[in-house]
């Protein structure tokens, strides 16, 4: 999962985004557990979804859910323990814009952009650590949405951002990755502990 505490700066493709999204499933969710370090599965690359039934799109909405209470902007499936390639994302700011949340089922980028930015990610399945990760600024991404239909999106800032975090996770990918063998071990070290204890 990403969390909420990125840089305050941000851009995002609106005008790519679904806005008309009926919201009203979202009143028959729950909330899921959501795995962190030393958790094998974090590690495992997720398998596709076969098909998008009403498993599927209850799998999702409780994965918003989860993701709004936690809060966090994007969450994948295998963070709830579920290795399946889904993600949800919600990149807008809560206080001044109303919900607009996104379902990429099975989601592959496309194209990457040449400008890199730097974001501070965090990550709900590593609670309290931050690294500043540089990626492409813009990129497009196919995946299948919520009513099981082909789509694709443009994206940019925050939004871009997010979307490769959440791929990340679908292969076994964390921001720890990103650091220094030494700084990585350590926070490794720090969380078995912590499991331990």
């Amino acid at each position: 999962m990403i969390s909420s505490a990125f840089l305050p700066d941000r851009g995002r493709n609106g005008s790519a985004i679904d806005h008309s999204t009926d919201l009203t499933y979202l009143k028959r969710m729950s909330k899921l557990a959501i795995i962190t370090l030393p958790d094998p599965l974090l590690r495992a690359t997720s398998a596709p979804v076969e098909r998008v039934d009403d498993e599927i799109r209850r799998l999702a909405d409780d994965m918003l859910e989860t993701m709004y209470e936690a809060p966090g902007i994007g969450l994948a499936a295998v963070q709830v323990a579920v290795p399946r390639r889904l993600l949800v994302l919600d990149v807008t700011e809560k206080e001044k814009e109303e919900a607009n949340p996104i379902v990429m089922i099975n989601p592959e980028i496309i194209k990457l952009g040449d400008t890199l930015a730097p974001y501070e990610e965090g990550c709900l399945s590593l609670p309290d650590i931050r690294v500043e990760i540089e990626r492409p600024s813009t990129l497009t991404v196919r995946y299948i949405d919520r009513e099981g239909r082909q789509q694709q999106l443009d994206a940019d800032g925050l939004l871009a951002t997010a979307i490769q975090h959440e791929l990340d996770h679908l292969d076994g990918r964390l921001i720890i990755d990103f650091m220094s063998r030494l700084k990585r071990d350590m926070v490794i070290r720090k969380f078995k502990k912590l499991a331990r204890g």
